[in-house]
């Protein structure tokens, strides 16, 4: 008997700045990857039908994030192309950068994207407020991780 248990864990970190560039705050936490997620995941290995990860997006919603969620509840402007999509072995590292006047307002969840609108949803996080101004900048760094134990 083969047993095989296969783990995802995302790791996400956020960085805010003011208009100088200084850091305001940074943190990390933890995110979900939801069912739409993992049923994406598994149709990229049959085939390459489905659109790559290409998004990011902030909103407001503060419902904890669930194994059903497909969207954000509240988001904040409109979704993020992603500045950067890195693999390796057992990683894939998203990055999005949320300029002055993107995603402004206090930030409490996050998610990632196949499309621009509509399309499938990856993973979602809701943290503790991080308020982000007009003439602020956020990054996020986003690691998905696959582990064998």
């Amino acid at each position: 008997m083969i047993n095989d248990d296969l783990k995802l864990r995302g790791d996400v970190a956020i960085v805010l700045k003011d208009k100088d560039g200084k850091v305001k705050e940074s943190r990390e936490i933890n995110n979900l990857v939801v069912s739409a997620g993992l049923t994406y995941i598994c149709s990229r290995m049959a085939d390459a039908s489905a659109g790559v990860m290409s998004h990011m997006a902030l909103g407001s919603g503060t419902t904890a994030a669930a194994a059903g969620d497909t969207d954000l509840e509240s988001i904040l402007g409109s979704r993020e192309a992603l500045d950067s999509t890195t693999a390796s072995s057992n990683t894939i590292t998203y990055v999005s950068s949320f300029e002055a006047g993107e995603g402004t307002g206090a930030v409490t969840e996050a998610g990632i994207f196949n499309a621009a609108t509509s399309g499938t949803m990856l993973c979602r996080t809701v943290f503790a407020v991080v308020n982000k101004q007009a003439d602020d900048t956020m990054s996020v760094t986003w690691t998905i991780t696959l582990t064998a134990s």
